[in-house]
């Protein structure tokens, strides 16, 4: 079975579309979504917005969030996730920005770590995670992530509290 394949039979069920918002991923949550045949019927649109100003032109990120709170963060994520149902036709969206390495991490945001966003109906959830591993293993794991939280999101949306 294909690793989208539950949350596809989720999103027809409910007759929702998907948007995604990826930065430190360049897209695989996508592609992951539209590597199975029939995806048009549930996955909306993906917006790569890996630089600053992409977020803020695409996606309607307030650059002042940005600024405050550095593009790898809760409220830029949540930004995101909420840019991408603004921006299409979606009623769920999953959004990630984080530090994918080998370079670019800090004391307090090192390489691995990633902020996820998903907007659903019931609202907009977040969470940070830290992967471990090179660049290739963050951005593979956090797309695993972002689509197995959002399945669960969708089974039961309690686990967003």
């Amino acid at each position: 079975m294909h690793a989208c394949q539950p949350l596809a039979t989720l999103l027809l069920a409910n007759h929702f579309k998907l948007a995604t918002a990826e930065s430190c991923t360049g897209g695989l949550i996508a592609a992951a979504c539209t590597d199975l045949a029939g995806s048009s019927d549930w996955f909306e649109c993906g917006f790569v917005s890996y630089s600053n100003q992409a977020k803020t032109e695409m996606l309607g990120v307030d650059a002042r969030l940005i600024d405050t709170h550095g593009a790898v963060s809760e409220p830029v994520a949540r930004a995101m996730a909420q840019g991408a149902l603004s921006h299409s036709d979606a009623q769920v969206s999953v959004a990630v920005t984080g530090v994918a390495g080998p370079g670019g991490g800090s004391a307090d945001k090192p390489v691995g770590t990633v902020w996820f966003a998903w907007g659903l109906p019931s609202g907009i959830t977040s969470e940070v995670q830290h992967f471990k591993g090179d660049r290739a293993a963050v951005r593979a794991a956090t797309a695993q992530h972002a689509l197995a939280r959002l399945v669960t999101l969708l089974q039961d949306p309690k686990a967003s509290q």
